[in-house]
């Protein structure tokens, strides 16, 4: 499935370090080569999917919201794409190839 986002819409990633360094989460699936950003349409999918979302241990994370058009361009310049997921962790859209 994939849904078109519109470009001022909010939409919710992990951050870690908040505060100090911000930083957008972010996966590598090492099997496939892929680096993505696991996005959300809501913060409450957002904050149960982070059970979810593989974490480096002793860093903090929150939830924040973003304008998509600004993290389509975060991505874009970090070389990640942006994978939208439900509150179960589960890919609800990705680009196309």
């Amino acid at each position: 499935m994939n849904q078109n986002i519109e470009d001022s819409r909010w939409v919710y990633v992990m951050v870690q370090n908040s505060g100090t360094n911000d930083q957008i989460v972010g996966q590598i699936d090492k099997e496939r080569k892929i680096n993505f950003i696991p996005t959300f349409l809501t913060k409450e999918a957002a904050q149960q999917a982070i059970l979810f979302i593989p974490k480096q241990k002793g860093i903090k994370i929150e939830i924040q919201a973003i304008i998509y058009e600004d993290l389509s361009h975060y991505a874009s310049n970090n070389d990640f794409l942006i994978f939208i997921l439900d509150e179960n962790g589960k890919i609800l859209s990705m680009p196309l190839s």
